[in-house]
């Protein structure tokens, strides 16, 4: 059994043979009955999340493929005005503190009906979304925003660079979780930024779920349960570095971890060492 795909961890390739939690087995999450469905049999699945031993990523088992789960999407950003709002305000201070114009491209990860998109179009700024749910991607395209179809990795990172889209900014906000291949995905974001390009991805911080019990967070598209230690790794890898962590209070508790080349000239900021001193207060380094 340990020498199983779906028990090695999906970022450092060790074998997983600790318990994080066992939630026992469940439907997937969006897998929503009609009427004509309620009286018939229902797939369950296995929601039996470990921790690396080794790197200390949090993890499901991929027991569903991204194709069954994600082309066809029943969740769209814009639904929640708070959300909108949030990102409203990332993409006026993206666009001032990185001084974005007509000149920049801004790309974004899972980047749905275009909910983020928008804002950096309202400044002038061009923008490419990415997403594999053909059915929320033409919701972005009817609105103007330019959406390339697909699931993103170092296939995908390397067809948009060849088509001029290489990235000032690359935005992926609650994508990273919902990826089993963690390191092709990261490995795209660092062969489409450019040399002196900046990353930004937004995910729930394991810390809370733990301080917190947030148990109802675990379910089959959260393949990934993400700490700045474990991002950390799974960056370093693919040659790139964290110089930024803001804390949010988005989805029970989020961090927004800021990321760019080894060799780019970004530095890192105070806030880095300080949410890694808070993680090993916690004990979650070791």
């Amino acid at each position: 059994m340990i020498d199983s795909p779906a028990l090695r961890c999906r970022s450092c390739g060790a074998a997983l043979t600790t318990t994080f939690c066992d939630l026992g087995k469940s439907p997937l999450s969006n897998a929503y009955l009609d009427a004509g469905a309620l009286d018939l049999p229902e797939m369950f699945y296995p929601l039996h999340a470990r921790v690396c031993d080794d790197c200390l990523l949090v993890q499901l088992p991929e027991v569903e493929t991204p194709d069954n789960i994600f082309t066809e999407y029943a969740y769209f950003s814009s639904y929640s005005d708070s959300w909108l709002a949030h990102c409203k305000a990332f993409a006026a201070a993206a666009v001032a503190d990185l001084q974005l114009d007509a000149g920049s491209k801004v790309v974004e990860l899972a980047s749905n009906d275009g909910y983020l998109l928008q804002y950096f179009v309202e400044a002038g700024v061009p923008v490419l979304g990415v997403d594999p749910a053909a059915n929320v991607a033409q919701v972005a395209i009817d609105r103007g925003i330019p959406t390339d179809v697909s699931f993103f990795g170092p296939e995908t990172a390397e067809r948009l660079k060849a088509a001029g889209h290489a990235a000032d900014l690359i935005c992926a906000n609650n994508v990273m979780a919902h990826v089993p291949d963690l390191n092709g995905f990261v490995q795209g974001i660092a062969h489409l930024l450019k040399p002196e390009g900046l990353m930004s991805v937004e995910f729930p911080h394991l810390l809370n779920l733990i301080q917190l019990n947030q148990f109802d967070t675990i379910y089959h598209e959260h393949y990934s349960y993400l700490s700045l230690h474990a991002v950390k790794n799974v960056l370093a890898r693919h040659g790139l570095r964290v110089v930024r962590v803001d804390r949010l209070p988005t989805h029970g508790g989020s961090l927004r971890v800021w990321g760019a080349r080894n060799d780019a000239g970004h530095q890192a900021d105070a806030s880095v060492a300080q949410v890694v001193e808070l993680e090993q207060a916690a004990q979650m380094h070791e």
